[in-house]
């Protein structure tokens, strides 16, 4: 069986780093931890590598927006090596934190062909104006038939799972109604924040505000995810609270760490 290898990207106030490592290893993979001072001084280090993660937190304690330092810190100092990694169809994951990294760094939702790091959408405030610690349900567009979504990381997902969120800015919002519209038709939504029925219409389901209840985006090959919710957090059944209802009855793991095994197995299949 191939090899798999996962990096996952830290730096000072990183704190899902671990979390991310473990799942990474129950779905499969062989991981690395790598501080992204190491990474600068060892760029050549990210072509051994099958999968990029960058995991939640807080990084250089979200002065002057979430995640935008480190994504300023990777644009200016590691845009070619990510950009070779992007192009060799190699994957890539931000959780939370790693989200506001990614859209940040224009990698997501990457509607431009020609510019790979344009910045098309953000991750605001939370319309609360509070940091919000609950469990949420999400719908996964990848699900069934009627495919809307193409996320590798979703696909063997079932249509609603449940995940915890631990943010303050967590408000997707795209620069326009036009690059929503084409967000939302090239199938780049991978989640959306619903009911357990997988509804999405009711206002009290969207916990931060986001334009149209988006959870997570991909890029246009489905290679590159981006998610506010924390799968890390949901690889055993017995991480969420209400463990014992029937719903959750007779599963041993929980939904976050398919997350995981569908990239993982990907990668395995396909690099």
């Amino acid at each position: 069986m191939k090899t798999i290898k996962t990096l996952i990207l830290r730096t000072a106030g990183t704190n899902c780093d671990l979390e991310t490592e473990h799942a990474l290893r129950l779905a499969g993979s062989q991981t690395e931890l790598m501080h992204i001072k190491e990474l600068k001084r060892k760029k050549n280090s990210l072509k051994s590598f099958h999968i990029l993660a960058i995991p939640g937190g807080f990084t250089y304690g979200d002065d002057v927006a979430s995640g935008k330092i480190l994504a300023n810190e990777i644009r200016s100092a590691l845009k070619k090596e990510i950009c070779s990694f992007v192009s060799e169809g190699k994957l890539v994951i931000g959780i939370c934190n790693g989200f506001q990294v990614l859209v940040k760094m224009g990698l997501l939702p990457g509607l431009s062909r020609s510019e790979k790091f344009q910045v098309d959408a953000t991750l605001s405030l939370n319309d609360s104006g509070k940091f919000i610690a609950k469990w949420v349900y999400l719908k996964n567009e990848s699900f069934g038939s009627n495919k809307n979504g193409l996320s590798v990381w979703t696909r063997d997902l079932p249509e609603v799972i449940a995940l915890p969120i631990a943010h303050a800015e967590g408000k997707f919002i795209m620069k326009d109604t036009v690059s929503l519209k084409t967000l939302k038709n090239k199938g780049q939504v991978a989640f959306r924040y619903s009911d357990i029925s997988g509804n999405i219409g009711a206002s009290e389901v969207n916990p931060n505000g986001s334009e149209d209840n988006i959870a997570g985006i991909c890029d246009a090959t489905g290679r590159i995810l981006g998610l506010m919710p924390h799968p890390e957090r949901h690889v055993s059944s017995l991480q969420h609270p209400n463990w014992r209802r029937k719903e959750f009855a007779g599963e041993a793991t929980g939904s976050g760490l398919q997350i995981f095994k569908s990239g993982v197995d990907f990668a395995r299949r396909n690099l």
